[in-house]
């Protein structure tokens, strides 16, 4: 079925006529003589595009587009005017519609306009689409943990995400810094904005102030035009600056000077441009240590620590390993379209006595190797890439606790992912529901959402 549009005109005969135009060019068409006719037909059913004249009895175009915007807000609005009334259309315009035409119309700029207006509201559906998307990718089902420490910060990341305040993420390499950012962005007030991520340890310092606050054309050699920064890019929401203790002095200061003013001024430019920018910085240095030794501008400090969120290194959550071990397996298995048929209690062991010292980052890189060549068996200890010392994939005692371990935290993974029904649960894992009660009472598993259990975020 095609596209519908809905007109709303008093004068008969351009009304017809368009509506002929418009169902010749394959649109289905309703015509409505006033603008509580529309009205009525829009609390009734939906339509694709709204075609409406600026004056006309009952209620006019812009009190219509009024209503429109209550009911039906992401509907394109095209206003009709003639050339005496052109200021209502700029006010139809201020007040959300999508574009106007001048009477008498031109045939052919009403199909340009209504196409461009279906355009539109498909471009803008295909960006919600992208912004979920982001948010769930994004939010706290890329924070894999059912450790106390991460339950705390998990909390944290909730009460942040509702405000716009200045943090500072603090965290050995590949402990997820960048996540956690991503979550407090997406999870919140700022999902829809920006999310603009710069390493500044990866910018020369000759270029980190020109690539942050943007440049003039001619500012400098090879500056053949203007250019925002990355403020300016992240305007309205969040910018994350990792690594921010390799910025030098001089930029430091300069940034200092932007979050107080909350404006930037782009190298070879005198005019400050506003800015409204939540700022997440992230370090695996320790800033206040920095200070002491005048590497680090301790008012800069202050102004980004708002908030501190401390990362704590796999090595300290070691509970969480099982559960990350799933979750990778699960992500490589299908991006790889390998069948791998679990993990061998040993090598469930080895990981568990591994001091991690690339953390999670470390963690995923042992499972997507040991997902390639694993295919058709078992990950066992033969496809760990470190030293194994003592551990076999052979069953024996010590391997109880390993066992238990991961038997409990695929029981907790399995119960989130069916929100908690004990049938749906026991059914996924092979199991009666009278023997997942007696798992859940020996491995003490919370039998609920609401009692304290392991907080599992991917």
């Amino acid at each position: 079925m095609g596209k519908t549009i809905l007109i709303a005109e008093d004068e008969k005969v351009l009304r017809e006529s368009l509506a002929e135009l418009l169902v010749e060019e394959g649109y289905e068409v309703i015509q409505a003589g006033d603008g509580k006719a529309a009205h009525d037909v829009l609390l009734g059913r939906t339509v694709d595009v709204i075609l409406s004249d600026v004056r006309m009895p009952e209620m006019d175009g812009i009190a219509l587009l009024g209503h429109v915007k209550q009911i039906a807000p992401e509907t394109p609005f095209l206003i009709m005017t003639a050339y005496g009334t052109v200021d209502s259309a700029v006010t139809a315009m201020r007040s959300g519609a999508h574009d106007y035409l001048l009477k008498p119309v031109q045939f052919d700029d009403v199909l340009l306009k209504v196409e461009r207006a279906l355009g539109f509201k498909e471009m803008s559906r295909a960006q919600r689409v992208i912004t979920e998307q982001l948010a769930a990718d994004s939010t706290f089902h890329n924070l894999i943990g059912h450790s106390k420490s991460m339950a705390r910060l998990f909390e944290m990341v909730r009460k942040l995400s509702t405000v716009k305040s200045n943090v500072i993420i603090v965290g050995e390499s590949g402990t997820g810094k960048e996540l956690f950012a991503r979550a407090i962005h997406y999870n919140g007030i700022t999902r829809d904005k920006p999310f603009v991520a710069v390493n500044c340890g990866a910018i020369p310092d000759t270029l980190i102030e020109s690539e942050l606050f943007g440049y003039r054309r001619g500012a400098f050699t090879g500056a053949m035009r203007d250019k925002i920064g990355y403020f300016e890019a992240a305007n309205g929401g969040t910018l994350f600056l990792d690594e921010i203790s390799t910025l030098p002095i001089g930029v430091q200061s300069s940034l200092l000077r932007v979050l107080e003013e909350k404006a930037v001024v782009p190298v070879g430019d005198t005019h400050p441009r506003a800015v409204d920018v939540r700022v997440i910085a992230a370090s695996n240095q320790d800033l206040q240590k920095m200070v002491e030794a005048g590497t680090f501008r301790e008012d800069l400090l202050f102004r980004l620590n708002v908030v501190s969120i401390q990362l704590p290194p796999l090595r300290q959550r070691k509970e969480d390993v099982p559960l990350l071990v799933h979750h990778f397996l699960e992500k490589y298995t299908k991006q790889m379209n390998k069948k791998v048929l679990g993990i061998t209690n040993g090598a469930m062991r080895a990981m568990l006595n591994h001091h991690w010292r690339g953390n999670v980052r470390e963690l995923e890189n042992v499972i997507e190797r040991a997902v390639i060549f694993a295919e058709g068996r078992e990950i066992g200890v033969e496809d760990m890439p470190f030293a194994v010392e003592g551990i076999t994939d052979d069953a024996s005692e010590d391997l109880k606790e390993a066992l238990r371990q991961f038997e409990r935290q695929h029981i907790i993974y399995s119960l989130r992912n069916h929100h908690y029904d004990k049938a749906e649960t026991a059914k996924h894992l092979g199991i009666g529901v009278s023997s997942l009660y007696r798992k859940l009472d020996e491995l003490q598993i919370p039998a609920s959402a609401g009692e304290g259990e392991a907080v599992k975020q991917e």
